[in-house]
């Protein structure tokens, strides 16, 4: 049974969670008028778990990717750690505070980003809500302008806090959008894609600035994102859940060996292309080369056979991207033996 702790201290995690689930009862009827009366009178409804049993356990200064299909658990997984949701059952301590009590000295230490919500106010220049943030956490002035001026500078926000949001393209708003939630500098992230539907220099700017941010204040952060150019450039751990269950929690760099048992060959042949499928799954042939699919444990031996059968020119081995890799663990349904 974990106990909950008042603060949380160097030698314990950051965000520990044991048994936890979540489900809601959902209205279910049939089509038509007579099914539309009968709901009134008799309502039928499904019990569906969005989260089922899961458990693990986060370190302080820890950058860890939360990755599942659309209803997987994620986005209620965050919500109940970060007090939104009450959970059904199980255990939850982020920084030693149960996160459903909500309490002051536990908010001002957490903060949640969601790419597809907005907390600055619509009509004003963000540097106006800004100052709204600064008196609701109570910010000592001149400490919270430097950290808003450094925030706008390593955003190249200059130009843009002046604006009204409104008047703020999709990506200008999720930059100034990310400042706001983190002008009190809290030591919990909780971010669900912040960087959906912004173009790739925009992510790249957010990752930047993600980073930069867990290097300078030691902030611990638990990001989902369906780019896994932010997973990549981010986290060294990820958790993958499905279905309300965890099938993974580990390194990123362990996840294509465990999960895939294949490997991708690149060829390209002095004399062009061939016909190369006596060596493997051919998977494309683009600009004279050859990608081939083999097994993990064949990769070396049909390499050497390429090399020795043919006029190759250039040659490599890697691993599939790991957008396959991650599909092959949704794919699974369960944990990988």
């Amino acid at each position: 049974m974990i106990s909950p702790q008042t603060s949380a201290t160097s030698s314990e995690p950051a965000i520990r969670v044991a048994g936890l689930r979540k489900t809601f009862n959902v209205p279910v009827r049939e089509p038509g008028l007579r099914a539309a009366v009968r709901s009134l009178v008799h309502r039928e409804t499904r019990e569906v778990r969005a989260v089922d049993d899961i458990g693990f356990e986060i370190g302080a200064g820890e950058v860890v990717g939360f990755l599942g299909p659309n209803g997987a658990g994620k986005t209620t997984t965050l919500k109940m750690l970060s007090g939104l949701l009450y959970p059904t059952s199980g255990q939850a301590f982020v920084l030693g505070h149960v996160p459903s009590k909500r309490e002051a000295a536990f908010l001002r230490r957490i903060t949640m980003v969601m790419g597809n919500r907005n907390q600055l106010q619509w009509d004003l220049p963000a540097l106006d809500s800004y100052e709204l943030i600064r008196a609701i956490y109570r910010l000592e002035p001149a400490a919270f302008r430097t950290t808003r001026d450094d925030f706008i500078e390593l955003l190249d926000l200059a130009d843009l806090v002046h604006k009204p949001v409104r008047n703020l393209s999709l990506g200008e708003r999720m930059k100034v959008e990310i400042v706001g939630a983190l002008l009190h500098r809290p030591q919990i992230l909780f971010l669900d894609e912040p960087t959906i539907g912004l173009d790739v220099t925009m992510q790249k700017r957010i990752r930047s600035f993600i980073a930069e941010y867990n290097q300078r204040y030691g902030a611990t952060v638990l990001l989902t994102s369906h780019y896994m150019a932010d997973v990549q450039a981010l986290c060294r751990r990820v958790v993958v859940i499905h279905h309300g269950k965890i099938l993974y929690d580990g390194e990123l760099a362990q996840l294509g060996a465990r999960f895939n048992a294949t490997k991708t060959i690149g060829v390209t042949l002095v004399d062009g292309e061939a016909d190369l499928s006596a060596y493997g799954e051919v998977i494309s042939v683009e600009d004279g080369r050859v990608t081939l699919r083999v097994s993990r444990a064949a990769a070396p031996e049909v390499a050497a056979r390429l090399l020795r059968d043919l006029a190759v020119a250039d040659l490599t081995i890697e691993d599939p991207p790991i957008e396959d890799v991650i599909e092959r663990v949704f794919a699974s349904g369960s944990e990988a033996p």
